[in-house]
């Protein structure tokens, strides 16, 4: 199997992705943010019998509740996730009151199950903050181990890939926000994806290190074509272990478990996609970029 270097035609299409995502957002059509993020109300409860979303969501509407989701989990379908947003403090109990009376006409054996959780918009925006925080701090420190363990320019191509792997996982959010909501899952997600991603650009850059060291003459393009196909086999054996794991989790799983497989199966594949197709072609540019300045000096 051949390798060539398609980074130019990958970086176009993680550009159109990333532009789109931008698009939406600058239309009104951003991110769909949980409650985690802007506030409001999370409700549990057993309705003793298989539920549907569409009939609680309309005792929702018959309330007044526009802004909210509902998910139903439970081994037999019995239970319901009720999270509703722009609710204050100071309602919550109201809200409770009058979401049960309602749904007492629809399933007269409904109970509440666990704590009733609500989240200011306050502790949203300090999770975001941590949030950005804890990927940028990630991607320092990243750069300076692989910048001592390999190369400054190893580095650099393994941070870029890093920030584009979380890009494209925010991309995604954006474009399919029907789907995924955004809440504390999706940290957690967007944080092991940052470890996962440049786990696979080491395996690579430490080929691309051997190699280099073996062909000091070659074209620093042509070495890494050659370490990526000596570490395709593994890279293969390891998504696809992966992924099996992890889409079994978002088909089987309850929707708490659903919201943070979707992010990592996105960031696993992109965190594939950039280690193998973009991350060693930048060390590459990098590279011979540095060789054209020292053989001027």
């Amino acid at each position: 199997m051949e390798i060539k270097n398609r980074s130019r035609i990958c970086l176009i299409i993680s550009g159109a992705i990333i532009l789109i995502a931008v698009l939406l957002t600058a239309f009104g059509h951003g991110i769909n943010l949980g409650i985690d993020f802007e506030g409001g109300l999370s409700m549990q409860y057993d309705m003793k019998s298989a539920v549907t979303a569409a009939n609680v969501s309309a005792v929702l509407d018959t309330m007044g509740i526009k802004s909210s989701t509902v998910t139903v989990q439970g081994r037999d379908d019995n239970e319901a996730v009720i999270r509703i947003k722009d609710v204050s403090k100071d309602d919550i109990q109201k809200v409770q009151a009058e979401f049960e009376e309602n749904i007492k006409k629809t399933y007269p054996e409904a109970v509440s199950i666990g704590d009733v959780n609500y989240v200011g918009p306050v502790a949203g925006a300090t999770l975001v903050k941590n949030a950005v925080i804890s990927v940028l701090l990630a991607a320092a420190l990243m750069l300076i181990y692989i910048a001592i363990r390999f190369d400054l320019n190893s580095g650099i191509a393994a941070v870029f890939g890093l920030l584009h792997d979380v890009l494209i996982m925010l991309s995604f959010m954006v474009i399919f926000r029907s789907v995924i909501q955004m809440n504390s899952s999706f940290i957690a997600a967007a944080l092991t994806i940052v470890g996962y991603s440049i786990n696979n650009t080491i395996v690579i850059f430490d080929r691309i290190r051997e190699n280099a060291k073996k062909m000091p003459q070659v074209a620093r393009e042509e070495v890494t074509n050659i370490s990526i196909k000596e570490s395709l086999g593994r890279t293969i054996c390891t998504t696809v272990t992966t992924l099996i794991t992890i889409v079994a989790l978002c088909i089987l799983g309850v929707a708490s478990i659903r919201e943070f497989a979707l992010p990592i199966i996105v960031g696993i594949l992109s965190g594939v996609y950039s280690a193998n197709m973009i991350n060693g072609y930048v060390w590459a540019f990098l590279e011979e970029k540095r060789r054209s300045r020292k053989a001027k000096a």
